[in-house]
């Protein structure tokens, strides 16, 4: 029950004070499940993510379901889950309760503007940080730029990205499991 506790109050505190999305939002649940609480190494984290990334939903709900599910269970996953999505659900409801007063405001709109950039840099760093985990090089870094340019210009849909990734990545495990033979 504990864990559960600290699972909820976790994402909980990460929901409340985190602008963004769930990109935003890694940095943080790295900090607090994986350094603070212990959890998870790097490594689990990483996998994680990939997971959460894969299936369909909101990240952050994902990635707090299957780190709540990994540390405790059906309860754990729950915790993590309610936590994650209780903070939104109420500044939601209180936004659209209160916002339509205030939406003109030039004030309020210069405030949206100003944190445009701070929501950038917040979505930028969980970037590098995987893709240091990952294991990017110089060598390698092309294969994310090409599939980031792949659905940004050229409008490829990132289904077949993904797909295309994942047969690239089956076709070299093939590739090196053989000369690892020879």
């Amino acid at each position: 029950m504990k864990t559960c506790l600290y699972l909820f109050w976790a994402f909980a505190k990460i929901g409340l004070f985190t602008l963004g999305g769930g990109y935003a939002m890694l940095p943080f649940i790295e900090r607090e499940i994986v350094d603070g609480g212990a959890l998870f190494s790097r490594k689990e984290f990483l996998d994680m993510v990939a997971v959460a990334q894969a299936a369909p939903g909101v990240m952050a709900i994902n990635l707090s379901i299957i780190s709540g599910y990994k540390a405790g269970g059906f309860w754990g996953c729950l915790f993590a889950a309610a936590g994650a999505a209780l903070p939104s659900f109420i500044i939601i409801l209180l936004i659209a309760v209160f916002f339509r007063g205030f939406q003109d405001n030039p004030v309020v709109r210069r405030v949206f503007m100003g944190v445009r950039p701070a929501v950038v840099a917040l979505i930028a760093v969980p970037v590098f940080n995987l893709a240091k985990t990952a294991g990017i090089t110089w060598k390698s870094v092309w294969i994310p730029v090409s599939c980031a340019l792949l659905v940004w210009l050229l409008k490829v849909s990132p289904v077949y990205v993904v797909l295309a990734a994942g047969f690239g990545g089956f076709l070299y495990g093939r590739v090196s499991h053989k000369r690892g033979k020879k």
